[in-house]
């Protein structure tokens, strides 16, 4: 019987890559979304496809429930929806953040609470929990994103230990920015005080100059991450993907101090360019 995948997210680029890819591996494939009209090309592939808004509980508990009826059987599940912001802390209004924590954080929470028993009374499965390099190293602009990720790090660090006695296995993959498009941060926040003008700058200039592409990775490349992860007999506890996201990641070894500095310099070329 084939295994079933049950995915988050699955109307952004990351989310409808990994159905594909699980897809294209004879896996069973639960693709959900807030909007069922935004992934119907998901249907016409072939996957099952269903509503689910992972703020909300009763639909977690849904979707999960009409899966088992259905399949009889949650080999893995993705969490693949997030949300993004870029702006400074002081920026970013405490119910957006909240919001941020709602889909990134408790979303996943929701939907691991409603799967792992099922995965627990077969002993076996697998969480695949979507991450980035955010939820390892924080910069400037990304303090509300990387506050969300570095949760649920923290969160599958604890499962992980925790499920490991019942062979279900956790996972997080974290990918560097994502190419072809899809920028998940969204803009300059409307309460942007203006005391942090260098830092929407400084953002401004890595697009423009394709930093972002050049350290960028494919939905593509993310989703067979995904789907390895979910086909490991033994995975590892995390997967940074792409050569951009491991080159980032070195900057978690340099001191603190010596990154603030670095920041601290590129904060006043921001400024002073600013005031020409």
């Amino acid at each position: 019987m084939a295994k079933t995948v049950l995915i988050t997210g699955a109307s952004a680029a990351v989310g409808a890559a990994t159905a594909e890819a699980f897809l294209a591996d004879d896996w069973t494939v639960w693709a959900t979304a807030p909007d069922e009209d935004e992934i119907v090309d998901l249907a016409d592939q072939g996957c099952e496809t269903a509503e689910l808004d992972v703020t909300n509980a009763r639909e977690c508990e849904r979707v999960v429930e009409e899966l088992i009826d259905d399949t009889g059987r949650l080999d893995c599940l993705v969490n693949a929806a997030s949300l993004s912001r870029f702006g400074a802390v002081e920026d970013i209004p405490t119910d957006r953040l909240h919001e941020q924590f709602d889909v990134t954080v408790y979303g996943p929470h929701r939907l691991i609470r409603e799967a792992l028993p099922h995965m627990r009374a077969r002993e076996n499965g697998t969480v695949v929990n979507v991450s980035s390099i955010t939820g390892r190293l924080s910069t400037p602009g990304r303090g509300a994103d990387a506050a969300a990720k570095f949760a649920l790090e923290g969160l599958s660090d604890a499962l992980r230990v925790e499920a490991d006695s019942f062979d279900v296995d956790v996972v997080v993959v974290e990918p560097g920015p994502i190419r072809d498009g899809e920028q998940p941060a969204e803009d300059e926040p409307e309460s942007a005080s203006g005391a942090y003008d260098w830092l929407y700058r400084a953002r401004e200039d890595s697009r423009l100059t394709g930093v972002q592409d050049a350290l960028g990775v494919t939905p593509g490349t993310v989703a067979l991450a995904i789907r390895d992860a979910a086909n490991n007999s033994d995975p590892a506890p995390r997967y940074p993907v792409g050569e951009g996201a491991k080159v980032l990641l070195l900057a978690d070894y340099v001191p603190e101090r010596w990154r603030d500095t670095a920041f601290g310099v590129l904060r006043q070329l921001m400024g002073s360019r600013g005031r020409r």
